[in-house]
């Protein structure tokens, strides 16, 4: 490209350049503008991180129980710890921890080798059930009658809520070290192992619980698969029966935690023990004396409602800085003006100065809270104090999505977005039943014999297996313990949570009753020992879900769940009706406090399709236009640029070619001015 003209001396460069920076104004402009639009979308930026910000404080305010958090701390930490739920209520205990939980551990007579073969290798299956021992003494491990004592006969009583556990052995384990590992690999609940004494015969089979507590002691039998006698070497190594038989030695009794609250026994069977005050869980660590004080967390209440300031704040602060003019540095906002922002700051100003409906507690000011001049928002403490100290319970209303009821058998589960504030009239129309079974007569025959009448094909709830009892001779009672026992440790059942409670009336009849409730609740029972156990023609009876109104409206029942019904404003609020009467059963009430109605709020700005969005939306689609415009402009310059050079360079080529003339012609007429001088 030429720098200058090629002859005339012409600077096409500069004289384009300079026409082409005339031409490239509207660029500039044009940048501009960009600029302009890119400092207001980050603008937009920072005020949609702000709400964002703002929204995750408001969420962790949205659970009532932020605001109802209870402490229980102990005097001495090393006897016991203590957690509280909401339901705890305030008071100093006294709390004496005489006894801890210990798992049941029993031993074996001991042996030369723990290989040494043991028995005829016949199948032969130890069964172990689980449950109390009461009555007699125990002398040297074993238990014995005591005439002196209130009940002298030592008694097992097998626990119904643990299932019995079965081992096989036969002539490929028939050994002490291959019945540990059957019984370990079992997981029956009993851990196997082999401990050696240093005598003559060292080696002998321990065997612990897995679980502590009195209910976890162990009984154990041991019984041919065919029906035969079991081989002695195997039956005078491991039959124990606390109450007959015991050729195992107990070194370790099953023991339940033991204290008094205020006075009060209580026991458990493991060392955290629930519900011996309501609301906290203790956590026992050894014996002793110990105060526990329980109170309500005034330092969270306080730092919750702190939260909720210093949110608020952070908000309005990142707001006004975008949308204001800072009179000090004569700065104005990149917002300053906008229609949009203002109004975001004016909805959520205004929000925190309505009421909430159905909340004891009305507005804000009522805990201190309100504005001052420079438009912050600052919190009375003595206020807060004062409302702590005597509406403790209240303020989770003010700020949380919450249920009430009047009805202490009726509690609030859950709510939707559909949900509306309120306050309802309950009436329950029926309750929810179970569905069970109840046999028309007593068992036929007590003696359950293995592949004769030992298995029942249950269907519970909709799901189905097929159980098989012990092969032993039961009294009604055990028969209950045995077959809800067996029911409950299916796998098929525990997986889908189903589960069932068995009981023997006075006539010796047995019933079934499902756990659940509901229309779903049903129990159905085949098998070759159905007819023994129920008769031919059992009373069946389904389950029903509770029925009930909320504001005279009819509501969706599921079981116990109540849900109330769509289009109404106690649509998606969902309560759980645990018994009492049928009839009027008090209100229930509904309140969406500070923290959800502003979080909506929020939704609606931060939202995909929100003001903020739209804002956004808006500026990048004008950004893109100002794309294209300047797209558009370039390869106009472009053009133009090269029409320009080419019109100079075509000038600097004529202004050369003039100038090439002319020196020919000065030339010409030189030449005969001087052929004319010498003529002459």
């Amino acid at each position: 490209m030429a720098t200058s003209g090629i002859g005339s001396g012409l600077d096409v460069n500069g004289i384009v350049s300079q026409l082409m920076a005339i031409e490239a104004r509207p660029l500039t402009v044009l940048a501009r503008k960009e600029a302009s639009y890119q400092a207001k979308l980050s603008a937009y930026g920072s005020v949609s991180g702000a709400l964002s910000s703002f929204q995750s404080a408001l969420k962790s305010l949205s659970s009532p129980d932020r605001f109802q958090t209870v402490t229980a701390t102990p005097g001495d930490a090393t006897i016991f710890t203590g957690t509280a739920t909401v339901k705890a209520v305030a008071g100093n205990y006294s709390v004496n921890v005489t006894q801890l939980a210990k798992a049941q551990t029993v031993s074996s007579a001991g042996m030369a080798s723990p290989t040494t073969t043991i028995g005829d290798g016949a199948k032969t299956t130890l069964t172990f059930e689980f449950g109390t021992i009461s009555g007699g003494k125990l002398v040297d491990g074993k238990y014995t009658t005591d005439p002196s004592a209130t009940s002298p006969t030592p008694a097992f009583t097998q626990d119904a809520k643990r299932s019995v556990g079965t081992v096989v052995i036969d002539a490929s384990n028939n050994s002490l070290q291959g019945i540990r590992d059957a019984i370990n690999k079992a997981g029956i609940g009993v851990t196997a192992s082999i401990i050696s004494d240093g005598s003559d015969t060292p080696n002998r089979l321990v065997l612990t619980s897995d679980k502590t507590g009195a209910s976890s002691s162990m009984k154990i039998s041991v019984a041919r698969a065919d029906g035969a006698p079991p081989d002695s070497s195997i039956s005078d190594l491991l039959a124990y029966d606390p109450a007959g038989t015991q050729q195992l030695k107990q070194t370790s009794a099953a023991l339940d935690t033991k204290l008094s609250v205020n006075g009060v026994d209580v026991s458990s069977p493991t060392n955290t023990v629930e519900g011996a005050i309501q609301g906290v869980n203790l956590t026992v660590s050894k014996v002793g004396e110990s105060s526990l004080k329980v109170e309500r967390d005034t330092g969270a209440v306080r730092g919750a409602i702190n939260t909720f300031v210093k949110a608020f704040n952070d908000l309005d602060k990142t707001i006004k800085g975008v949308s204001s003019y800072d009179a000090a540095t004569k700065q104005a906002g990149l917002l300053l003006g906008d229609s949009s922002v203002r109004g975001i700051r004016s909805q959520i100003r205004g929000m925190l100065s309505e009421e909430v409906e159905g909340s004891k507690l009305k507005n804000l000011m009522q805990l201190g809270m309100g504005f001052k001049k420079d438009g912050t928002l600052e919190v009375d403490s003595a206020k807060l104090d004062k409302i702590i100290a005597n509406n403790f319970d209240d303020i989770a209303g003010l700020f949380a999505s919450m249920g009430s009821t009047t009805d202490s058998l009726v509690s609030y589960t859950s709510s939707t977005s559909a949900t509306r504030p309120g306050e309802w009239a309950l009436n329950v129309d029926a309750l929810a039943t179970q569905g069970s079974l109840k046999a028309a007569a007593a068992p036929a025959d007590l003696n359950i014999v293995q592949g004769v009448n030992d298995q029942l094909a249950m269907t519970i709830d909709g799901v189905s297996a097929t159980i098989t009892l012990p092969a032993r001779t039961y009294t009604p009672a055990s028969l209950a313990l045995a077959l809800q026992s067996a029911v409950n440790s299916a796998s098929e059942f525990a997986s889908k949570d189903v589960a069932i409670s068995v009981e023997a009336d006075a006539d010796g009849k047995l019933g079934i009753t499902s756990k659940r409730y509901g229309s779903a609740s049903t129990v159905t029972v085949g098998g070759n020992g159905a007819e023994n156990l129920f008769g031919t023609s059992p009373e069946i009876r389904g389950g029903a879900d509770i029925a009930a109104t909320i504001n005279g409206i009819k509501a969706e029942g599921s079981g116990q769940s109540l849900t109330g019904a769509r289009g109404t404003p106690a649509e998606g609020l969902k309560l759980l009706i645990a018994g009492g009467a049928t009839g009027a059963r008090g209100t229930v009430g509904f309140s969406q406090g500070f923290a959800h109605q502003l979080s909506a709020i929020v939704d609606n700005f931060v939202g995909s399709k929100g003001l903020v969005a739209s804002q956004t939306d808006s500026i990048n689609s004008n950004i893109k236009a100002l794309g294209k415009q300047k797209e558009a402009l370039n390869v106009r310059l472009e053009a133009m640029e090269k029409r320009y050079r080419a019109q100079y360079v075509a000038l600097d080529a004529m202004l050369t070619n003039m100038s090439n003339t002319s020196n020919y012609l000065t030339q010409q007429l030189q030449q005969i001015s001087n052929l004319s001088s010498q003529s002459s």
